[in-house]
Formats: structure tokens, C-alpha cells, sequence
């Protein structure tokens, strides 16, 4: 599979997205055979191509209910849908290749370093068998905390099938679920709540800060990477739950009605499973239109680069909070814990918050230009959860039309690979010049 894939003279960045496609076409195939689905539940292309999208984007939206329209066999190809989406082709591709003794070349390498975010070359063969690995451990776990808990309320079999569902979909941040409420049964139980989020916090941290935390076990050698992320996250996350907290505390719909506990473990949910979960335990379209506005920015945030979160990354947004201070404060490095951020890094991440709102923006124009009957702020909240890769949705979803949907998907493809990835697969290499044009200013602000 590697050597074909050496055979054709594609960036990167393009092996990717069309990986990515194959992917969802095959997928699209097995979810529109009579086998995948319950009668009365056939899937359209449309509706096939939208599931299989949201699977391999690890999205979570969905125009049919998971639980009742998909089959058994329906359920295993969306778990193995969003397993190679969330940890990447070329990850299994490479694990397959070291199973067979197959020797790993340069540009599978460049191919697993462009999927990872990685700076170097080195040791990309080693971390995707720690991955592997290490998903395998974590979703296992997951999945066995899971059914213990479920065990009293539905029995071990199905409690197990639960399990392994949702704690596949949890660490991938997917967002898919058995049931047609998603979590929100389970609003008022600690341990479904307390196991979910520790995984899609795990998957959305990435396998780069895992792996440092592990071997470094002290935040003061870690590296500044991973210090950002777990400081950020820390950050928003506590930020977050607070604003919900103070925001949905009275309303009945929401957290109303629950004890001042439950309240509590309900607003941290919801605080951190916009990035990039997409399981809900509250009816969002309950929600003040605050928490509203508050979920769409964490959404388009998203979690960290290389884990299984979407959005513009939590690494991106924080440096560009810190271009600003900087500019502000009057100073020409961006530093911070003593370590100075390279200038390229500036411009990557500018590229792709720029990119972001251009793609997110055109997709809810397209949206309103399309689907007249939905207000624009159900499309727009659709638009960015896709965009995100979260799967959380104000009901907009099964109303779409053939060419809503079509945007929806387009939005949840970016989304996974990355605005600079599609970037980078539609642009033409050019040379660089060399030379330098004569400078000359001017006015913004």
C-alpha cells in the first residue's frame, strides 16, 4: 500500500486530502448497503456521504439517529470510520507496514509528519507505535469504566457494547452515541460524566503532550509546547465552567433543576466538550443565547495540535493572543517562560485563523443563501460545530437540504485536515525569488 502510494508524485499535503476522500467515498459505499441499516432507514448518497464525513472527520453530526438506524454491523464501520480519522490513514498505513516488516521510507515519513504536526523526521516510526499503543490502552480502559458503570442500568452485554461505542468515540472526539439524546439521561451521573471527559480530554490534548507529560513528569521540563497547551486548557476550561455555571444556573431547561453538584460536574461538561467532543448532557438549544455564542467561540478554538480535535487549535489562538500583548507591550520577540517563538509560527498561525473565518464565514453565507426556512443562528452554530469537527447541533442537522448538507461536509473536511493543509493541497509550489522588493509602508488601524 506504501509503495503505490510512493508511486504517486503528490505533496503531502494532497496524499493527505485525497486519503482522506478514499476514506469517505468507501465508507459512504458500506453505509449504503441494506446490511448497515435497520428497514426503513436506507441512507440516500447524500445522507450516506454526510454520515461517513462526520465519522472520518470525527465530527459527531448526524442526520439519523446512530442507536435506532444503523444496524450492529452500521455501527462497527462508523467505530472504524472514526478510528482511522481520528488517529490518521498513514498511522495505520505505518502500523500495518512494521506488522508486515515492510521498510519505511522517506516520503511515508514526510507523509506521517505532515498528518502529526511534527517538526522532525525522527522517531515518527516510534511514535506511531506508541500511539497505537496508547490508544489501544486508553479506549480499553475507558471502555471497561464505562460498562462497569452502565452494567446495573442495562446489563454487561449491552453495558459492554456501550462501553466500547463510547469510549471509541470519546477519546476520538467524535461525539457519536447510542442514544438519540446523546449523554443527557446521564446529567446527573458523576461517573459517565467524570470517564467521558477524561477521554475526549485525553484525545484532544494530542499524543505530543501525553507522551512529554509521561516521560517528563515535571511541568518544569516540559516542553514549551506542551506547557501551553496544559496551561491553556487548565485556563479556559475552569474560566469556562464558571461563565456557564453563573450563566445557566436559574434556567429550569438546563441546569435549573439540578443539585448545586450536579450543577456543577453539568457546567464542566459542557465547558469542555465544544472542544472538541460534541457529546452534550444539556439540550443545548435550551441554552441562553450567551452559553450559545460562548460554545460557538470554544468550538471554532478547538483543542490541541496533533490529537483528535479540530478548530483553529488552542496553541493557535493562545499565540495570537500573545502577538497581540506583545505588539501592545511594545516589544519585538514573543516570549514567554523565558523561550522566544520563531516569526514563521507568527504567520502560520495568523494563516490559519484567517483561514478559519473565511471558510467558516463563506459556509454560513452559502448556509443562509440556501436554507431560507432556519434562522441564522442555528446555521451559523451548525456551520462552526462542523467546522470544528464537534458534532454539537442546534437541530439544523435533518433539516438541511442536498446543498446544505454539502456545505456541512465540505466545512467538517477542512475542519479535520486543517485550513493550511487544504491550503497547501490547492496552491501551486512557486519559487521563491531571490530577491527582496524595496519596502515601503502602509496605513492599517
Amino acid at each position: 500500500m506504501l509503495r503505490k502510494w510512493n508511486q504517486i508524485r503528490l505533496s503531502p499535503p494532497r496524499t493527505l486530502a485525497l486519503g482522506f476522500l478514499i476514506i469517505i467515498l468507501t465508507g459512504t459505499l458500506l453505509l449504503m448497503l441494506p446490511v448497515s441499516t435497520h428497514p426503513g432507514y436506507r441512507l440516500s448518497f447524500i445522507d450516506a456521504l454526510f454520515e461517513a464525513t462526520s465519522a472520518v472527520c470525527v465530527t459527531g453530526l448526524v442526520v439519523v439517529d446512530t442507536g435506532s438506524a444503523f444496524t450492529v454491523f452500521g455501527q462497527v464501520v462508523l467505530l472504524m470510520l472514526i478510528s482511522i480519522g481520528g488517529l490518521g490513514f498513514m498511522t495505520f498505513g505505518i502500523m500495518i507496514a512494521v506488522l508486515l516488516g515492510k521498510k519505511i521510507g522517506l516520503s511515508d515519513r514526510l507523509l506521517v509528519q505532515s498528518a502529526t504536526n511534527q517538526f522532525s523526521l525522527s522517531g515518527l516510526v516510534r511514535l506511531v507505535k506508541i500511539i497505537i499503543l496508547a490508544t489501544f490502552i486508553i479506549e480499553a480502559a475507558g471502555a471497561v469504566l464505562l460498562a462497569v458503570v452502565w452494567s446495573g442500568e442495562m446489563g454487561w452485554p449491552k453495558a459492554l457494547y456501550y462501553g466500547v461505542f463510547h469510549s471509541i468515540s470519546a477519546f476520538n472526539n467524535a461525539g457519536f452515541g447510542l442514544e438519540a439524546d446523546s449523554l443527557m439521561k446521564w446529567v446527573a451521573n458523576p461517573a459517565i460524566n467524570i470517564i467521558i471527559a477524561a477521554l475526549f480530554i485525553l484525545g484532544g490534548l494530542g499524543f505530543t503532550v501525553i507522551m512529554d507529560v509521561a516521560a517528563k513528569k515535571s511541568f518544569r521540563r516540559l516542553s514549551l509546547h506542551t506547557k501551553l497547551v496544559l496551561a491553556a486548557t487548565f485556563v479556559l476550561n475552569l474560566a469556562v465552567t464558571l461563565i456557564i455555571f453563573n450563566i445557566e444556573y436559574n434556567n429550569p431547561n438546563t441546569i435549573g433543576q439540578l443539585s448545586f453538584i450536579d450543577k456543577i460536574i453539568a457546567s464542566f461538561f459542557h465547558a469542555t466538550t465544544p472542544r472538541t467532543a460534541g457529546f452534550n448532557t444539556l439540550d443545548v438549544t435550551q441554552m441562553g443565547n450567551g452559553s450559545i455564542l460562548l460554545t460557538m467561540a470554544l468550538m471554532f478554538i478547538g483543542g490541541s495540535t496533533g490529537g483528535t480535535a479540530g478548530g483553529i487549535k488552542i496553541t493557535t489562538f493562545l499565540l495570537l493572543i500573545l502577538v497581540v500583548w506583545s505588539f501592545i507591550a511594545r516589544k519585538e520577540d514573543i516570549n514567554v517562560w523565558k523561550k522566544r517563538i520563531p516569526n514563521d509560527l507568527v504567520f502560520r498561525a495568523l494563516s490559519i485563523f484567517m483561514i478559519g473565518v473565511i471558510v467558516v464565514f463563506g459556509g454560513v453565507f452559502l448556509l443562509e443563501m440556501s436554507e431560507k426556512s432556519l434562522p441564522l443562528m442555528m446555521l451559523a452554530f451548525e456551520a462552526v460545530s462542523a467546522f470544528g469537527t464537534v458534532g454539537l447541533s442546534l437541530g439544523a442537522t435533518p433539516e438541511l437540504s442536498p446543498f446544505g448538507k454539502i456545505v456541512i461536509i465540505i466545512l467538517m473536511f477542512v475542519g479535520r485536515l486543517g485550513p493550511l493543509t487544504i491550503a497547501f493541497a490547492i496552491a501551486k509550489n512557486q519559487p521563491q525569488p531571490h530577491f527582496r522588493y524595496p519596502e515601503e509602508k502602509i496605513l492599517i488601524g
